[in-house]
C-alpha cells in the first residue's frame, strides 16, 4: 500500500529518485489535493492519496517505492464559485501541468465538463470523468543530449514551417506505422528532402497535446492544427509512433546531424479549457482564478487571444511554468527556438502590452533560452493588439506586411514600388535597430492560403470546415490569373507557374529571414480552403506523389543563390542598395507613388540584379554599365547587351562576371 510522505516543494511535478518519486503542484486557493495512482492501463484508479505538504502555494508529497511509468492524476477540492472565479471540481481528474509523458487519448464527453451540459456554468457536475482524459506518466531521468545543435546565424537562415503530421502522413517511402510522427520526421527520406531544398530550420506547428474544440467534436471534425495546447511539457500521444518520447529526441538529433535546426510553435496564450463553456482538464480545476485573466465580471474569461481564455502571465507561477517549459525543451529536448503564437498577449500586464514585461526579462535572464532564436507572432485580438516592430531586442517577428506587400505587387496593384522597396530591403521602418534578422519574411504560412491557392483563388473556399464558409480571412490579397480553381488551359497554367516562381523568388532573395510554408515548394494546394485547421485529411496533408517536382527544383536553385548573395560576413548591406527605373535612372521620390508602377530594378549589391515587372505587358530594362549574366528568369526573359526584356508577370537576376549555371 502506497503511503506518502511530506516530500518536497521542487522541483514541480513528479520526479523521480532513488526511492520513490516527489509530486509537487501549485494551488494557491485549493483547499486540499489528492493524488490518484492508476494501473498500467490507465483504466483502474488504485490509489487516492492527499498530498501532506504544504509549503505556501505548493502541494507536495513523496511516495516511497512508486517509480518511472506510474500513471498519475490529481482532484483538488476547493469552492465551487465562478461567480467568485473558483471552479474547483474534485470530481474531474486533472493533468499535471508538468507532466512530461502521457498515457491515453483525450475523449470528448460529457463528463469533463466541470458544470452540468444540460444546464449552465454555474451548476456542478458530480461525474467521474477519469476515463476520458489522459493521465500523466512518471518520466525517468533522460541520458545527455548527444552532438550539437548547428546554430545556424539569422543572416544564413531559411525557415519551412511544417506541420508534423501532414509532412509525412501521405509520403509513400516513410513506412506506414512512422507516417504522421516525429519518427517519420526522422526518416532519411524526408531528411533528404530538406538538405536537398537547402532550407536551415524547421519550424514545426505546434507538438503540445491539445484539445478538440467542442464545436469541432460536435460537428465529428478535430483539431489538425494543434493551436489549443492543455499542456507544454509533454508531446501529443500521437505523434509518437512508439509512445515514447525519445522518439522526438532522436528526431531533433537526427536533424541537427543533418545540419538542421529544430524551432517549435508554442502556444502558451491560451490553454484548451476555453471560455467558462468549456472543459476542466488541467488548469481551470487545479486554480482558475490563478491562471487565468478573469474579466471584471469573474465568472468569465478575457479573451485577448480568441479562443475562449487567456493565461495569466503575470502571475509568477504561471509565468514560471512557461519559462520551465521552454527551458525543458531546449535542454532536455534538444530544440533550438520557438515561435510563440499571438506573443502580444504574453506581455499583457493589466490588459497592456509592455515591451519591458516579466516574461521578456525571465527569459532574458536565462542564457540558455536567450540565446536561442525567439520568433514572435507580433499580435493578438486585444486592445492594441498589433505590436509588430515592438517585441525587445534578441527577438525576430513575422512580418505580415511584407507579405502583404509582396502578395499585391505580384497580383499587379499599383502605387506600391515605395512599400515594396521598403520590405525588400529588410523593414527598417519596424525594425530600425535590430536590423532585417528580426523580420521574417514569408507569403504563405499555415493560416491562409497556400502558395498555390493563393494563384488559383480570389475566394476563400471553406465550406469543409461546417461554418458556413464564414470562418477564415478575407483579406487574401490572391489573384486566380483568370479561373477561380483548377483550369485545363494552358495559359491560365503557365501564368500560375510563373507567379509561383515570382513570389518564391521575391521571398528568398530578400533582406530578412525567409520562411516557406511546406508543401509550396511542390505546389500543395487546399482547393482553396484558406483556414483549414479542422482538416486532418488530404486537404492538409502534403501530396508527395503528385508533387511539381519543377517548382521543388526553382526553390532549390533560389535558396542556392541566396546562400551566395547572403552569406557573406559581413552580409549585404539593405542600405547600400540601389533603386533603379526600368530606364536606368535611380528612382525618385515620384517614382515610389507611382500608381501605375509595375516594374523596378532592385542593386542588391554591386554585382546582383533583380529586376521585377508585375505588369501585364512586356517591359524592357537597361543594364548598368558591365558584364551581367542571366542567371535566373521565371519567364523567358531576352538578355541583349545592355538591356534585357522581361515577359509580363516575370523575375529575373543578373550578376556580374557568373556563367548562366551559377
Amino acid at each position: 500500500m502506497t503511503v506518502l510522505e511530506p516530500g518536497v516543494p521542487a522541483p514541480l511535478g513528479a520526479s523521480v529518485t532513488k526511492d520513490g518519486v516527489n509530486f509537487a503542484l501549485f494551488s494557491a486557493h485549493g483547499e486540499k489535493v489528492e493524488l490518484c495512482l492508476f494501473s498500467a492501463d490507465g483504466q483502474r484508479e488504485t490509489a487516492r492519496l492527499v498530498l501532506p505538504g504544504r509549503s505556501g502555494d505548493i502541494w507536495h508529497g513523496f511516495a516511497p517505492g512508486l517509480a518511472a511509468g506510474q500513471l498519475y492524476g490529481y482532484r483538488v477540492h476547493g469552492p465551487y464559485e465562478p461567480r467568485a472565479g473558483h471552479r474547483f471540481n474534485p470530481n474531474k481528474l486533472l493533468l499535471d501541468p508538468y507532466a512530461r509523458s502521457l498515457h491515453g487519448a483525450l475523449i470528448p464527453h460529457v463528463a469533463n465538463y466541470g458544470y452540468h451540459r444540460s444546464k449552465d456554468d454555474l451548476s456542478f457536475d458530480r461525474r467521474d470523468n477519469a476515463a476520458f482524459v489522459p493521465k500523466g506518466r512518471v518520466l525517468a531521468p533522460l541520458p545527455p543530449l548527444d552532438g550539437s545543435p548547428p546554430r545556424t546565424p539569422w543572416t544564413r537562415t531559411v525557415l519551412y514551417e511544417a506541420h508534423l503530421r501532414g509532412l509525412t502522413r501521405r509520403h509513400p517511402q516513410v513506412p506506414p506505422a512512422w507516417r504522421g510522427t516525429f519518427a517519420g520526421l526522422a526518416s532519411p527520406v524526408v531528411i533528404e528532402h530538406l538538405t536537398s531544398l537547402g532550407v536551415s530550420v524547421i519550424e514545426l506547428m505546434p507538438v503540445h497535446p491539445f484539445a478538440d474544440e467542442r464545436h469541432l467534436a460536435d460537428r465529428g471534425l478535430r483539431n489538425y492544427w494543434g493551436y489549443n495546447s492543455y499542456n507544454f511539457f509533454a508531446v501529443m500521444p500521437r505523434y509518437l509512433s512508439s509512445g515514447d518520447i525519445n522518439e522526438a529526441r532522436r528526431a531533433i538529433a537526427a536533424l541537427h546531424d543533418a545540419g538542421i535546426e529544430v524551432i517549435l510553435d508554442v502556444v502558451y496564450n491560451h490553454s484548451g479549457e476555453g471560455d467558462e463553456w468549456g472543459p476542466t482538464l488541467s488548469f481551470r480545476g487545479l486554480d482558475n482564478a490563478s491562471y487565468y485573466r478573469l474579466a471584471e465580471e469573474r465568472r468569465f474569461y478575457v479573451n485577448d487571444a480568441g479562443c475562449g481564455n487567456s493565461l495569466r502571465l503575470e502571475h509568477p507561477a504561471v509565468r514560471q511554468m512557461v519559462v520551465d517549459s521552454l527551458a525543458w525543451w531546449a535542454a532536455e529536448m534538444g530544440v533550438d527556438g520557438f515561435r510563440f503564437d499571438l506573443a502580444s498577449t504574453l506581455a499583457r500586464e493589466n490588459g497592456v502590452f509592455l515591451p519591458e514585461a516579466a516574461f521578456f526579462k525571465d527569459i532574458a535572464r536565462q542564457p540558455a533560452l536567450a540565446r536561442l532564436k525567439l520568433i514572435a507572432e507580433p499580435w493578438d485580438i486585444g486592445p492594441n493588439g498589433y505590436q509588430l516592430g515592438h517585441f525587445p531586442p534578441g527577438w525576430a517577428e513575422w512580418n505580415d506586411r511584407y507579405r502583404d506587400a509582396l502578395r499585391r505587387f505580384w497580383r499587379g496593384d499599383g502605387g506600391l514600388l515605395g512599400e515594396l522597396a521598403t520590405r525588400i530591403a529588410g523593414s527598417s521602418d519596424f525594425f530600425p535597430r535590430r536590423g532585417p534578422s528580426a523580420s521574417i519574411n514569408y507569403i504563405t504560412a499555415h493560416d491562409g492560403f497556400t502558395l498555390a491557392d493563393l494563384v488559383s483563388y480570389e475566394h476563400k473556399h471553406n465550406q469543409a470546415n461546417g461554418e458556413g464558409n464564414r470562418d477564415g480571412t478575407e483579406h487574401n490579397y490572391s489573384w486566380n490569373c483568370g479561373v477561380e480553381g483548377p483550369s485545363d488551359e494552358p495559359e491560365v497554367r503557365a501564368l500560375r507557374a510563373r507567379q509561383q516562381r515570382n513570389l518564391l523568388a521575391s521571398l528568398l532573395l530578400s533582406h530578412g529571414v525567409p520562411m516557406l510554408l511546406a508543401g509550396d515548394e511542390a505546389g500543395r494546394s487546399q482547393k482553396g480552403n484558406n483556414n483549414a485547421y479542422c482538416q486532418d485529411n488530404e486537404t492538409s496533408w502534403i501530396d508527395w506523389a503528385g508533387r511539381d517536382e519543377a517548382l521543388a527544383a526553382f526553390t532549390r536553385q533560389v535558396i542556392a543563390l541566396r546562400r551566395d548573395i547572403f552569406a557573406s560576413d559581413p552580409p549585404p548591406d539593405p542600405d547600400a542598395i540601389v533603386w533603379r527605373h526600368p530606364g536606368g535612372r535611380k528612382m525618385t521620390p515620384n517614382d515610389w507613388h507611382d500608381p501605375a508602377g509595375r516594374a523596378f530594378v532592385v542593386q542588391l549589391t554591386p554585382d546582383v540584379l533583380l529586376l521585377l515587372n508585375a505588369g501585364a505587358q512586356a517591359v524592357g530594362f537597361a543594364l548598368p554599365p558591365g558584364d551581367w549574366r542571366l542567371v535566373l528568369d521565371t519567364g523567358e526573359a531576352k538578355h541583349e547587351g545592355a538591356q534585357v526584356w522581361l515577359t509580363c508577370h516575370s523575375l529575373v537576376v543578373m550578376t556580374r562576371g557568373r556563367s548562366d549555371d551559377g
